[in-house]
Protein backbone atom coordinates (compact mmCIF):
# COMPACT_ATOMS: atom_id res chain seq x y z
CA UNK A 1 0.00 0.00 0.00
CA UNK A 2 2.76 2.23 0.42
CA UNK A 3 3.03 5.41 2.25
CA UNK A 4 -0.68 6.58 1.95
CA UNK A 5 -1.86 3.59 4.70
CA UNK A 6 -3.68 5.21 7.09
CA UNK A 7 -4.14 3.18 10.67
CA UNK A 8 -5.44 3.79 13.91
CA UNK A 9 -4.74 0.48 16.07
CA UNK A 10 -6.75 -2.26 14.40
CA UNK A 11 -8.70 0.02 11.94
CA UNK A 12 -7.15 0.56 8.57
CA UNK A 13 -8.72 2.44 5.74
CA UNK A 14 -8.43 0.25 2.99
CA UNK A 15 -9.43 1.46 -0.56
CA UNK A 16 -11.92 4.13 0.79
CA UNK A 17 -13.53 1.84 3.35
CA UNK A 18 -12.89 1.27 6.94
CA UNK A 19 -11.46 -2.34 8.35
CA UNK A 20 -10.82 -3.76 12.06
CA UNK A 21 -7.96 -6.25 11.19
CA UNK A 22 -5.06 -7.27 8.74
CA UNK A 23 -7.14 -7.81 5.16
CA UNK A 24 -3.84 -8.55 3.56
CA UNK A 25 -3.77 -11.89 4.89
CA UNK A 26 -4.51 -14.42 2.37
CA UNK A 27 -7.40 -16.71 3.99
CA UNK A 28 -7.31 -14.14 6.89
CA UNK A 29 -10.05 -12.37 8.48
CA UNK A 30 -11.09 -8.77 9.50
CA UNK A 31 -14.23 -6.49 10.01
CA UNK A 32 -15.37 -4.35 6.81
CA UNK A 33 -17.18 -1.42 7.97
CA UNK A 34 -19.91 -0.45 5.13
CA UNK A 35 -22.65 1.91 5.24
CA UNK A 36 -25.34 -0.71 5.79
CA UNK A 37 -23.29 -2.59 8.44
CA UNK A 38 -20.13 -4.71 9.74
CA UNK A 39 -18.98 -7.65 7.43
CA UNK A 40 -17.05 -10.20 9.19
CA UNK A 41 -14.60 -11.48 6.29
CA UNK A 42 -13.12 -14.67 6.87
CA UNK A 43 -11.34 -17.50 4.78
CA UNK A 44 -11.98 -16.20 1.30
CA UNK A 45 -15.72 -15.55 1.83
CA UNK A 46 -17.94 -12.58 3.72
CA UNK A 47 -20.36 -13.24 6.21
CA UNK A 48 -24.39 -11.29 5.71
CA UNK A 49 -23.95 -7.68 7.13
CA UNK A 50 -24.82 -6.85 10.55
CA UNK A 51 -27.03 -3.62 10.26
CA UNK A 52 -25.71 -1.07 12.49
CA UNK A 53 -29.40 -0.47 13.76
CA UNK A 54 -28.98 -4.37 15.91
CA UNK A 55 -26.12 -2.89 17.68
CA UNK A 56 -27.19 -1.99 21.22
CA UNK A 57 -24.61 -0.81 23.82
CA UNK A 58 -21.65 -0.01 21.77
CA UNK A 59 -18.43 -2.24 20.53
CA UNK A 60 -15.70 -3.66 22.71
CA UNK A 61 -12.17 -4.19 20.83
CA UNK A 62 -10.05 -7.15 22.67
CA UNK A 63 -6.81 -7.64 21.22
CA UNK A 64 -5.40 -11.35 22.30
CA UNK A 65 -6.12 -12.32 25.55
CA UNK A 66 -5.57 -12.44 29.19
CA UNK A 67 -7.48 -9.12 30.48
CA UNK A 68 -10.73 -10.30 32.23
CA UNK A 69 -12.18 -7.52 34.60
CA UNK A 70 -10.72 -4.87 32.68
CA UNK A 71 -13.25 -2.15 33.18
CA UNK A 72 -12.77 -0.27 29.47
CA UNK A 73 -14.10 -1.30 26.37
CA UNK A 74 -10.72 -1.88 24.64
CA UNK A 75 -8.28 -3.72 26.19
CA UNK A 76 -4.76 -5.78 25.13
CA UNK A 77 -4.16 -9.09 26.47
CA UNK A 78 -0.33 -10.56 27.23
CA UNK A 79 -0.63 -11.94 23.77
CA UNK A 80 -2.29 -8.90 22.31
CA UNK A 81 1.10 -6.87 23.43
CA UNK A 82 3.53 -9.51 22.21
CA UNK A 83 2.00 -9.97 18.43
CA UNK A 84 3.22 -6.32 18.10
CA UNK A 85 6.97 -7.30 19.35
CA UNK A 86 10.02 -8.27 16.81
CA UNK A 87 10.29 -11.61 16.88
CA UNK A 88 8.56 -14.84 16.18
CA UNK A 89 4.99 -13.52 17.64
CA UNK A 90 5.14 -10.62 15.30
CA UNK A 91 1.56 -10.45 13.99
CA UNK A 92 0.23 -13.19 15.21
CA UNK A 93 -2.94 -13.87 16.89
CA UNK A 94 -6.15 -11.59 17.03
CA UNK A 95 -9.15 -9.81 18.76
CA UNK A 96 -12.42 -9.42 17.94
CA UNK A 97 -14.96 -6.54 18.33
CA UNK A 98 -17.46 -7.74 21.18
CA UNK A 99 -21.12 -6.29 21.13
CA UNK A 100 -24.97 -7.23 21.95
CA UNK A 101 -26.71 -7.29 18.89
CA UNK A 102 -31.12 -6.66 19.48
CA UNK A 103 -33.53 -8.51 17.33
CA UNK A 104 -32.98 -11.25 18.20
CA UNK A 105 -30.79 -10.74 21.49
CA UNK A 106 -27.57 -12.10 21.45
CA UNK A 107 -23.73 -11.63 22.03
CA UNK A 108 -21.46 -11.50 19.27
CA UNK A 109 -17.78 -11.49 18.68
CA UNK A 110 -16.20 -10.78 15.50
CA UNK A 111 -13.04 -12.31 14.97
CA UNK A 112 -9.64 -10.29 13.02
CA UNK A 113 -6.41 -11.12 12.52
CA UNK A 114 -3.91 -8.68 14.21
CA UNK A 115 -1.75 -6.62 11.83
CA UNK A 116 2.29 -7.15 12.08
CA UNK A 117 3.08 -3.76 13.67
CA UNK A 118 2.42 -2.39 17.00
CA UNK A 119 -0.59 -1.21 18.33
CA UNK A 120 -0.65 1.81 20.65
CA UNK A 121 -2.52 0.78 23.65
CA UNK A 122 -4.16 4.53 24.20
CA UNK A 123 -5.39 3.96 20.25
CA UNK A 124 -7.17 0.52 20.99
CA UNK A 125 -8.75 2.45 23.92
CA UNK A 126 -10.16 5.51 22.33
CA UNK A 127 -11.20 3.72 19.11
CA UNK A 128 -13.38 1.29 21.67
CA UNK A 129 -14.31 4.15 23.34
CA UNK A 130 -15.44 6.54 20.00
CA UNK A 131 -17.35 3.31 18.79
CA UNK A 132 -19.07 2.90 22.13
CA UNK A 133 -20.17 6.75 21.85
CA UNK A 134 -21.07 6.90 18.37
CA UNK A 135 -23.50 3.95 19.28
CA UNK A 136 -24.99 5.21 22.72
CA UNK A 137 -25.49 8.52 20.50
CA UNK A 138 -27.95 6.71 18.31
CA UNK A 139 -25.25 7.04 15.58
CA UNK A 140 -23.78 3.46 14.91
CA UNK A 141 -24.67 4.17 11.50
CA UNK A 142 -21.62 7.05 11.25
CA UNK A 143 -19.12 3.90 11.77
CA UNK A 144 -19.64 3.12 7.85
CA UNK A 145 -19.21 6.48 6.45
CA UNK A 146 -15.35 6.19 5.82
CA UNK A 147 -15.81 10.10 5.46
CA UNK A 148 -16.93 10.32 8.92
CA UNK A 149 -15.14 8.05 10.40
CA UNK A 150 -11.66 9.40 8.92
CA UNK A 151 -12.66 12.48 10.32
CA UNK A 152 -12.58 11.23 14.07
CA UNK A 153 -9.89 9.41 13.49
CA UNK A 154 -8.28 12.50 12.65
CA UNK A 155 -9.49 14.42 16.02
CA UNK A 156 -8.39 11.00 17.92
CA UNK A 157 -5.03 11.08 16.80
CA UNK A 158 -4.73 14.72 17.68
CA UNK A 159 -4.28 12.75 21.23
CA UNK A 160 -1.19 12.28 22.75
CA UNK A 161 -1.36 11.66 26.22
CA UNK A 162 -2.51 8.79 27.91
CA UNK A 163 -6.41 8.40 28.74
CA UNK A 164 -6.51 7.79 32.99
CA UNK A 165 -9.17 6.53 35.08
CA UNK A 166 -12.57 7.90 33.44
CA UNK A 167 -10.66 10.18 31.24
CA UNK A 168 -11.25 7.69 27.71
CA UNK A 169 -14.66 9.27 27.69
CA UNK A 170 -13.23 12.63 28.19
CA UNK A 171 -11.25 12.67 25.62
CA UNK A 172 -13.04 11.35 22.95
CA UNK A 173 -15.91 14.26 23.73
CA UNK A 174 -13.12 16.62 23.81
CA UNK A 175 -11.51 15.37 20.09
CA UNK A 176 -14.86 15.17 18.69
CA UNK A 177 -16.36 18.60 19.44
CA UNK A 178 -16.36 21.37 16.81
Amino acid sequence: MGDDRRTYGPLELLEGRWVVGDSHRPDGCWVEFRPEGMVRHAGGTADEPIPWSRVLLGIRIQIGQGTKGSRYQGSLGLTGLIGGLPGPFRGRGGGYLGMTLRHPYEDVRLAFDRHAEWYKPAHVLLLAELMTQTVAAGDAHRLGDAEWLGWAVGRLERVTSWPVGRQPAAVVQAALRD
